[in-house]
């Protein structure tokens, strides 16, 4: 059975490593027939940050040379495989992604100019709420608790924190204040799915319905009328390290961002620690994959469950948080567009690991980056369309890595204590 199984996805490999040759063959003509030749396609790196010029040289490509190197070596990677094999099969399929979204922005930067520094700020920029409700998730499954109302306690967090941090005129006060609402509302969902048993994948759904439902209203009854509720003041300033940040290219991209970013930066390191190296982390992954064993181990189990939801909804109140005083100033009703979904998403593709799911945060960032980029370059492509490019980003993320993850053993399965 076990050889079977390796066969098959033996197979399964070999058929993409050959749809993606036949793949490069149609691109490749499409390209030749586009008219690219002659042209240069233009990646500056210069960025300006604070009034600062941080001058850094710019990389001009050949268009239609790096084309046709950049599909040369993608077919390579397809004939290896075909005949000899990656030794990790995923390897294939990230490596062939990265060339074919390097080869697209050359073709798209043709004769243009793209600032591939503010793309790479951009993109972090917009995958740190996604990276944050990807580590609350974490938490929350790998002790056993699925927790897909991520996406309410982030509206609710960033409600929260802007209301609080107008009225007191303190960014800090209206970080803890959405803190604490994503905190409450994962005590609802620990509350309903741990003591009642109520299936988890409503409990959540109820949240999101409820978040969603409360801040429209409270939008429209409290903030429309009184809008001074609604203006903590400008998003939370960058904090640049000094020595660092003027560092060309790295420098703008990695050491002058929002406080929160590196508050980010923090728990994905805290949380590998934790999950990996220490007793507690232990006691939750043993809860999450055969509660039955811990509890006989002398594992207070429902104490660990809570206390992870608890800390789910402290991470998802402050991705929620970074989205609105964090980044935008204010807030707009359902701002959150689904992020606490991607979250999950990206926590399926990194396999429930902290930085595995960041990688996937970050391919999701660069899409929702992206889509806004190119379509100020105008390749052609409608904007309509191009807006949906982080929502593809997912489907074919999931579609290749889902069945290839393994979730937590006892993840959705409500614990009976005998």
């Amino acid at each position: 059975m076990q050889a079977t199984v390796v066969e098959k996805k033996t197979r399964d490999l070999r058929g993409i490593a050959i749809a993606i040759i036949a793949f490069m063959a149609a691109a490749g003509i499409f390209l030749m027939a586009s008219g690219k030749s002659g042209m240069n396609s233009t990646f500056i790196l210069t960025s300006q940050r604070a009034g600062i010029t941080i001058a850094a040289p710019d990389v001009v490509l050949p268009t239609m040379t790096s084309l046709i190197v950049l599909g040369v070596l993608c077919a390579a990677a397809g004939f290896w495989h075909v005949f000899r094999g990656f030794r990790n099969g995923d390897m294939i399929v990230i490596l062939v992604a990265g060339i074919a979204i390097l080869a697209f922005l050359v073709w798209a930067t043709s004769d243009k100019s793209l600032n591939l520094t503010g793309m790479l700020v951009s993109s972090l920029v917009r995958a740190t709420p996604i990276a944050l409700a990807s580590l609350s998730g974490i938490y929350s499954e790998r002790s056993g608790v699925v927790n897909i109302g991520i996406e309410g306690m982030m509206l609710v967090g960033a409600f929260t924190s802007v209301v609080f941090a107008s009225i007191t005129g303190n960014m800090f006060v209206g970080i803890i204040a959405g803190v604490l609402s994503g905190v409450l509302l994962g005590a609802l969902h620990s509350v309903l799915s741990i003591k009642y048993k109520v299936n988890q994948i409503i409990s959540g759904t109820g949240i999101i319905i409820l978040a969603l439902g409360l801040t429209s209203y409270l939008q429209r009854a409290i903030l429309n009328n009184y809008p001074e509720l609604n203006q903590p003041g400008p998003a939370i300033a960058a904090l640049p390290i000094p020595g660092l940040w003027q560092v060309p290219f790295l420098g703008p991209v990695l050491f002058n961002l929002s406080p929160i970013i590196y508050t980010l930066f923090a728990l994905l390191i805290v949380t590998q620690v934790l999950m990996n190296n220490t007793r507690w982390g232990l006691r939750v992954r043993s809860v999450g994959e055969h509660p039955k064993a811990a509890d006989t181990l002398g594992i207070n189990v429902f104490r660990i469950r809570y206390i992870s939801v608890l800390l789910s909804g402290a991470i998802a109140g402050l991705a929620g948080t970074y989205m609105s005083i964090g980044a935008a100033g204010r807030f707009n009703e359902g701002m959150t567009a689904g992020k606490g979904f991607l979250g999950l998403a990206a926590m399926i593709f990194g396999n429930w690991n902290p930085f595995g799911a960041f990688a996937g945060s970050l391919i999701f960032g660069f899409f929702d980056s992206w889509q806004e980029k190119l379509a100020l370059l105008q390749v052609g492509i409608p904007v309509d369309l191009l807006g949906m490019a982080p929502y593809i980003a997912t489907m074919i993320v999931l579609a290749g890595f889902v069945g290839r993850s393994r979730m937590p053993a006892a993840d959705g399965q409500p614990y009976e204590k005998e």
